[in-house]
């Protein structure tokens, strides 16, 4: 394995981020998932050291082959701008998908370009994401702290299932709640009544992966 230079200061790549790897040092590789740019210019992007300098469209390719069996959907029926922090920890987890459920146009910022390499679709209403749901046999599991929730620190949340969250503040829609098949909360201690969005949800995904995910790959 050749060298791979650390980008260490703004003389390297000027435009770039400091983080990331120099240009490849030795006989360039012949796999066709690696990208020529960026093994002549060096790769700054936020990615683990396997993908250092592969395409964009490889590293889906790949991510593809390995995704975990939750979806992730985000009721959108107000601007929201936690959707972006969402999305990069959904692809932090492997979800499979990200749902976006009413106002189409989020605030891509959170997500750090994450949302490149994460499926991400768009439903205009609630009944589009129950349609989809059905379709593809995932149930819904809503995370609100609404009365008939359940710890979910005492539950195990379905291996193949989708994780919808509200927007901070209201939470979910009664239409929303109505269309899942279970509602979990997470325990809480101190004085605020809703954990900021994008935490409970990296929460809650972490939750999934402790069940169900191969925390030992080869």
């Amino acid at each position: 394995m050749p060298r791979l230079e650390l980008v260490t200061g703004e003389e390297n790549h000027p435009e770039k981020s400091t983080h990331g790897v120099g240009p490849w040092v030795g006989p360039l590789p012949t796999d066709p998932r690696f990208d020529p740019e960026l093994l002549a210019t060096g790769d700054s992007r936020n990615v683990v050291d396997k993908y250092r300098y592969w395409t964009m469209e490889a590293i889906v390719a790949d991510l593809d082959t390995k995704r975990h069996s939750f979806h992730v959907a985000i009721e959108n029926w107000q601007h929201d701008l936690n959707i972006g922090s969402i999305v990069r920890t959904a692809n932090a987890f492997l979800a499979d998908t990200v749902h976006i459920v009413g106002r189409k146009r989020w605030n891509r910022r959170g997500a750090m370009v994450t949302d490149r390499y994460q499926h991400v679709l768009h439903h205009d209403t609630v009944d589009a994401l129950v349609s989809f749901a059905k379709t593809h046999n995932l149930p819904i599991v809503a995370i609100d702290n609404v009365p008939q929730s359940k710890p979910i620190e005492k539950v195990v949340l379905p291996k193949e299932c989708i994780l919808l969250f509200g927007q901070e503040g209201p939470g979910l829609s009664s239409e929303a709640l109505q269309a899942a098949s279970m509602a979990v909360e997470i325990t809480q201690f101190g004085s605020t009544r809703s954990l900021n969005a994008s935490a409970a949800a990296a929460i809650v995904m972490h939750q999934w992966v402790m069940h169900h995910a191969d925390l030992n790959p080869a």
